[in-house]
């Protein structure tokens, strides 16, 4: 499929992922936590016949992320509208429609990223609404910058501003089904990784 993939992740240092999830179970156990999404995120998009873009949110590394597989660049930007939009500016250099993904989703399998891509024929943009308010994924055919301007970012506000920009710009959106961000301990017990792992 001539299509992107970009993937937003942060390197699992301790202390530094999962701050709020730590403060139930510990830095460690949250470590360990990311350590699963990280490994999930990887199973379910290395079969996409897609490009995919990872973004580190540190630092480039050698680790289980295959080169071959990956095109591996470090997130760019003071804040992470700023570096969205800078990764969708790059990634949209070959002109294909251009999907970002987060690693803080179990939920999240390869067949809701397809169901994604093949939404974007028909839609101008596509968004996976999180529990949180904001989103774990977005989806566009062309580079949109204002989707990334003027938002509160972390909030509970995130989807909703997004999609009031998205109708300013008189866009159609193709909303996918809500999904689990896991970063509190309620957030766990909700989400089938509960039952993989338990705490």
């Amino acid at each position: 499929m001539e299509a992107n993939l970009i993937i937003f992740i942060k390197n699992p240092i301790l202390g530094k992922v999962k701050s709020r999830l730590a403060k139930d179970i510990g830095e460690l156990n949250a470590l360990r936590v990311y350590l699963d999404l990280l490994l999930k995120t990887r199973k379910e998009t290395l079969p996409l016949n897609v490009n995919k873009y990872l973004y580190y949110s540190e630092y480039l590394t050698i680790d289980e992320w295959s080169d071959l597989d990956y095109i591996k660049r470090k997130q760019n930007g003071e804040d992470l509208g700023q570096r969205m939009k800078n990764a969708f500016e790059e990634c949209f250099s070959n002109n294909f429609p251009t999907i970002i993904i987060g690693s803080d989703c179990y939920d999240l399998d390869a067949g809701i990223i397809e169901l994604a891509f093949n939404k974007l024929q028909d839609n101008d943009l596509v968004i996976g609404p999180a529990n949180d308010g904001g989103y774990y994924l977005l989806g566009m055919n062309k580079y949109l910058p204002q989707l990334f301007e003027n938002i509160y970012w972390s909030t509970s506000s995130v989807l909703k501003d997004t999609i009031n920009i998205a109708k300013r710009l008189d866009l159609s959106v193709f909303k996918m089904q809500e999904l689990i961000d896991l970063d509190t301990f309620d957030d766990l017990e909700k989400s089938t990784y509960q039952l993989v792992k338990k705490f």
